[in-house]
């Protein structure tokens, strides 16, 4: 979220007029595990609190795996939620998650079917998948890196996912996503994977940044963002 979320917009930066002041209120967490992500969760409503101070215009709720762990659904509950403590405290301000925002993005794209790669421990993944699949989606393939501490996850090396992809039965996907988890960084791979499989590229990243721009009715245009990103959605 601190990495490659400013990234993006430093290159929309590029191509376009608007510029970005980036804020952020932590919630902590170490080990990526269930009941870890149920207490990170329980801190979002004062993490969203203090951001409404600063009156930002957008917040972006970084955890994938904590919204999906907590039920079928609940990017929308939470969402709705934090938008009420936003405007408690007299601010304005769009509030997006990341599994929301992936969500979205699939459907932007048009995608049925779709593979995955998370770094999340089997069952955590397998309960991502299965949220995906409650959203209307089928997943054809996953692969669950297995990585629990969440520092690791961070620096797991993105150049490392073409090969992984390369491993997965993706013929029958319409859309690859290359991080399904915004702490795992996949942004220079993503016209890699791109380019190898001939099909769209989704991170968890890029549709929050992708969110984020829809909230302020701002173009979507992104150079290295990946399809969703290219401007046409």
């Amino acid at each position: 979220m601190e990495t490659e979320i400013p990234a993006l917009l430093k290159a929309r930066e590029m191509i376009a007029p608007e510029r970005f002041t980036f804020h952020s209120s932590r919630m902590r967490m170490k080990h990526v595990t269930r009941d870890e992500l149920s207490k990170m969760d329980a801190d979002s409503d004062r993490c969203a609190l203090e951001l409404s101070d600063a009156k930002v215009d957008v917040m972006g709720y970084a955890c994938l795996v904590a919204i999906m762990s907590m039920g079928l659904g609940y990017h929308a509950a939470s969402q709705e939620r934090l938008t009420k403590v936003v405007r408690s405290n007299d601010s304005d301000g769009a509030v997006v998650n990341s599994a929301g925002a992936l969500i979205a993005g699939l459907k932007e794209l048009g995608a049925k079917k779709v593979a995955v790669v998370t770094p999340y421990m089997k069952p955590l993944t397998e309960m991502v998948v299965e949220y995906i699949r409650n959203e209307g989606f089928e997943v054809v393939d996953y692969r669950a890196l297995e990585i629990q501490d969440n520092l690791a996850v961070a620096a797991h090396d993105p150049m490392n996912l073409p090969g992984i992809v390369a491993g997965m039965d993706t013929a029958d996907a319409d859309v690859i996503v290359l991080s399904a988890c915004v702490q795992m960084p996949s942004l220079p791979a993503v016209s890699v994977v791109e380019a190898q499989t001939g099909k769209p590229v989704l991170t968890a990243a890029i549709a929050t940044t992708w969110s984020m721009l829809r909230a302020l009715d701002l173009p979507t245009r992104v150079p290295g963002g990946g399809a969703l990103l290219s401007g046409a959605y």
